[in-house]
């Protein structure tokens, strides 16, 4: 009908419990799907996903957190490093000492002073979010990871 606009697109709040912790010295090869709360304190090589997309799924990757693989969550809060795409139907928090090497697609981000994305920032919708994530998934395209030393010395 004319006129009436499509309603918005409900994103739910995102978990407060951590279900899972990689810790800090554990170091993971392989894709994580997961659902609720993930941690990573370590070191995680794979793409890290949410069961389903459009639920509460929280990422949270610490100061000492590293994962070299694109990142498709509702809702992820990042203060290490990603060496991959990150995508997110919910809210992106890039705290302080957050470092992406990749592209971050979003809905909704808050980006703290000292943060660095080396790669595009896309603000996309949660529906077309979803249409990208399932092409991408197809693709099953991974970026080549760089080491955390590497990292630092692009930033420096």
């Amino acid at each position: 009908m004319l006129g009436k606009k499509p309603a918005p697109a409900v994103v739910q709040k995102p978990t407060d419990k951590i279900d899972t912790l990689l810790g800090p010295n554990t170091e993971i090869h392989g894709d994580v799907n997961f659902s609720g709360g993930l941690r990573v304190d370590g070191k995680l090589v794979g793409n890290v996903s949410a069961k389903d997309a459009s639920n509460n799924s929280l990422l949270t990757i610490s100061e000492q957190g590293e994962v070299s693989g694109n990142v498709t969550v509702p809702h992820v809060v990042i203060n290490g490093i990603v060496n991959g795409n990150v995508s997110s139907s919910g809210k992106v928090l890039l705290q302080s000492k957050a470092k992406i090497v990749g592209d971050v697609y979003y809905s909704s981000i808050e980006m703290e002073l000292g943060a660095t994305v080396n790669g595009n920032m896309v603000c996309e919708t949660a529906k077309a979010a979803s249409l990208r994530n399932e092409t991408a998934s197809r693709k099953d395209a991974a970026p080549v990871p760089l080491t955390r030393d590497e990292v630092k010395k692009q930033s420096a």
